[in-house]
């Protein structure tokens, strides 16, 4: 006998109170911004996606391989890469039949109950292909078929889902050593799609990076630079930087293991960058080289108006047979505990005043919310508080997010929302999903009185669309 399946249901009032007059407020909230263009400022999908236009492959390449946030709750129970199809660090995989790799997803499917990833991965099932019964192992393969028989329409290709999805503007995140093709493809095709890049140069500036030697080295054949002297480092980012901007760039990334800035004298600079440089730097020479190269890209972004993005406090790879086998971003990165009012003085003494220079700040390590950051970003004028982010992205993160920093950051130290997602059809759900926790806080301060409707209302549109158009420079 077969079991019913379960249906699938997102209810309308999701995330917001259970209290009747704050869900009523939250609600009204809400149709201010549920329909507003998406600004996806900051993520790491594929441009060419976008420049290809070609027919997502199949569920599982499209839903299941590229998403961290999934596979690593697969792995932490038991279930090995490999099943899943996952690409290993020299570019092989697995012998994996995709729509097996798709019932084992769906067997484990109840691990992600009360997660953020099932929020998204509901709403990307309800909203975009229409299920209505939830995903589980009898379910399975009708999942599967109706997902990969869809793909294969024109209303599933890469620019048209962009365009149902109402995205206004997107932003990958592209290595200096990356030549653009992608993005010079999409603007020279006519289509109208916003797609931008961003400027990461951790490659080439973090000497622990497992990529630096070749990195620095191809650096320097792609600019022309003579990228082992300090002057000839700096320009060769100064040119990479003009080029990203040239196709598209407002912002730098920057992911390193602490938020450590220094102030070097050029002499100091000089040398500390020839021990790196040749391959003599101890962890500490390490260190102290990010850090100053923080300060350095400062300069720059005064120079070029790039928005700075700092996303620090991750120990990258802590898995170590898993990196050696599969390599980054599986999964296996931990937060840690970061500071953040000692670690930025060296930077914000040179820059923290000047009303040309902006820099986003990230965290995983929530504690430093009220301590450091929201004061931090409610004094300088060059500061802004990036959204909760990766760990904390989940409604109850977003909440305390907003709780920590509101009395000392207020709104308007804050950028709105950025997904920073490999996700393509995750992008709507995550922004709903801010949307409406965002509507929710502010429905209990106007039901406290704290803020009228009208003010809440306008602070809303703002969290959701011009916040991050403002901060990003779009």
């Amino acid at each position: 006998m077969n079991t019913p399946a379960h249906p699938l249901h997102l209810h309308e009032d999701r995330l917001f109170a259970a209290e009747p007059t704050q869900r009523a407020i939250a609600r009204r909230l809400y149709a201010e911004v549920a329909r507003l263009p998406i600004i996806s400022p900051h993520g790491h999908t594929d441009p060419a996606w976008f420049a290809d236009n070609k027919p997502f492959a199949n569920a599982t390449e499209l839903l299941l391989v590229p998403d961290h946030y999934v596979f690593r709750m697969l792995y932490s129970q038991g279930v090995p890469l490999d099943a899943l199809g996952i690409p290993r660090r020299d570019g092989s995989r697995a012998v994996v039949d995709p729509r097996e790799a798709w019932r084992m997803f769906a067997r484990h499917f109840r691990l992600f109950r009360g997660t953020p990833s099932s929020l998204w991965l509901n709403h990307v099932f309800h909203e975009v292909f229409g299920l209505r019964v939830r995903l589980e192992e009898a379910t399975a393969d009708l999942y599967y078929d109706t997902i990969t028989a869809a793909l294969a329409t024109p209303a599933f290709l890469p620019r048209a889902l962009f365009e149902r999805f109402g995205i206004e503007v997107l932003a990958t995140t592209e290595s200096p050593l990356d030549p653009l093709d992608h993005h010079a493809a999409i603007r020279a095709s006519g289509w109208p799609g916003r797609v931008i890049t961003a400027y990461r140069p951790d490659p080439v500036i973090d000497p622990e990076h497992e990529q630096f030697p070749d990195a620095l080295r191809r650096f320097g054949e792609l600019t022309g630079e003579d990228v082992y002297g300090w002057d000839g480092y700096l320009a060769a980012h100064r040119q990479r930087r003009a080029f990203f901007a040239r196709m598209g760039a407002t912002s730098t990334d920057h992911g390193h293991p602490s938020a450590a800035t220094a102030d070097l004298s050029p002499a100091e600079a000089r040398r500390l960058f020839d021990t790196v440089a040749h391959g003599r730097a101890s962890a500490a020479d390490a260190e102290l080289f990010r850090a100053q190269m923080l300060t350095e890209m400062a300069a720059m972004s005064l120079d070029d108006g790039l928005v700075m993005q700092l996303h620090p406090g991750c120990f990258r790879n802590h898995n170590a047979g898993l990196f050696a086998r599969y390599g980054r971003d599986k999964g296996a990165d931990l937060p840690l505990r970061t500071d953040y009012v000692n670690a930025l003085k060296p930077l914000l003494d040179r820059y923290g005043n000047e009303p040309r220079f902006q820099l986003i700040l990230f965290t995983l390590d929530e504690s430093s919310y009220s301590r450091e950051l929201a004061p931090l970003a409610g004094h300088y004028p060059c500061l802004y508080l990036g959204p909760a982010w990766w760990f904390h992205d989940a409604p109850e993160g977003m909440w305390r997010f907003r709780e920590q920093t509101l009395a000392s950051g207020g709104f308007y130290n804050t950028v709105g929302f950025n997904d920073d997602t490999r996700a393509f059809l995750s992008i709507p759900a995550r922004h709903d999903v801010a949307r409406r926790v965002d509507c929710a806080f502010l429905a209990r301060l106007v039901a406290e009185h704290r803020l009228d409707e009208d003010e809440a209302a306008e602070v809303a549109i703002d969290l959701a669309y011009k916040l991050p158009k403002r901060a990003y420079k779009l």
